[in-house]
């Protein structure tokens, strides 16, 4: 019992300490989207055969609901499906300002996000010249529906309510790792499956098509405690898409197609989650 309380604790007070800082990386995603948002969706509308390029470096920018537009753009026509595997790939939901508010050393961070550009950008131009429609869709058709509600916000009541939805998540998995560190062994839970080649990618990036932010929560506080390795770190967060396959599931019915696209977002955000994993990079 003594053991429990000491653990409860220190998770309290690591998650207090820590509160701050992640409003304040929230609070200039959210000036930057706001500044930003309307013209980054614009230029992806109109990024054409270049769209693959264009969506990997805007979807490496924390914006919400980026992901989810992306979806209904491509639902109504306007976009590849080169740019939204792109867009996807790249795309860092809640990865971001959880390693800025944990501290995280910026050439990590930066090393994290320049990964999945490249990926995004490889993997969409090479779905669009194997397999690239011509685009028949019309901008009066697109529904955006981005479940988010941060454009009726000002900055400061939308940074607060990132935040706090992420908080739960955050203490959450904060608690239960350190009750495994506690009981468990720190050296054990270094050496669980999470740690292993090929299963750990396949189940990271099974992890990471959970369509909420919990997944981006659960595999970057994995990875920081040592519980996951960097091969499947990166499959995890290279497959995950926030609410993005979501949105597509329920804005477009052509159901095959739906499954090509995340058959293709799962094979290719796991082979590149393995090939990274077994180069010298971390």
């Amino acid at each position: 019992m003594e053991q429990l309380l000491d653990i409860l604790k220190d998770t309290l007070l690591d998650f207090v300490k820590l509160l701050p800082f992640l409003f304040l990386a929230y609070l200039l995603m959210e000036i930057l989207e706001h500044k930003a948002g309307e013209r980054t969706e614009a230029l992806i509308r109109r990024s054409g055969r270049f769209g693959p390029a264009v969506g990997a470096v805007l979807g490496v920018i924390p914006q919400c609901g980026f992901a989810a537009a992306t979806s209904n753009f491509y639902a109504a026509g306007l976009i590849t499906r080169g740019t939204l595997l792109a867009v996807y790939l790249s795309t860092s939901d809640e990865m971001l300002p959880i390693l800025i508010s944990r501290g995280a050393p910026a050439a990590l961070i930066l090393k994290i996000l320049g990964l999945k550009i490249a990926v995004g950008l490889l993997v969409g131009f090479a779905v669009d010249l194997v397999a690239r429609k011509p685009l028949s869709g019309d901008i009066h058709s697109l529904c955006e529906d981005q479940d988010c509600g941060c454009e009726h916000d000002g900055v400061f009541k939308a940074a607060l309510r990132h935040t706090l939805k992420i908080a739960a998540f955050l203490l959450a998995v904060t608690l239960i790792l350190n009750l495994a560190v506690g009981y468990i062994g720190e050296d054990k839970i270094a050496g669980l499956i999470l740690n292993k080649p090929v299963a750990g990618e396949l189940i990271a990036g099974l992890i990471g098509l959970i369509p909420n932010c919990a997944a981006s929560v659960v595999i970057t506080e994995l990875y920081l405690q040592g519980a996951m390795s960097a091969g499947a770190m990166l499959s995890g967060l290279l497959v995950g898409s926030g609410v993005g396959l979501l949105v597509l599931f329920r804005s477009r019915r052509r159901w095959k197609d739906n499954l090509l696209t995340l058959a293709l977002l799962y094979g290719s955000g796991v082979a590149a989650g393995l090939l990274i994993g077994a180069l010298p990079l971390f």
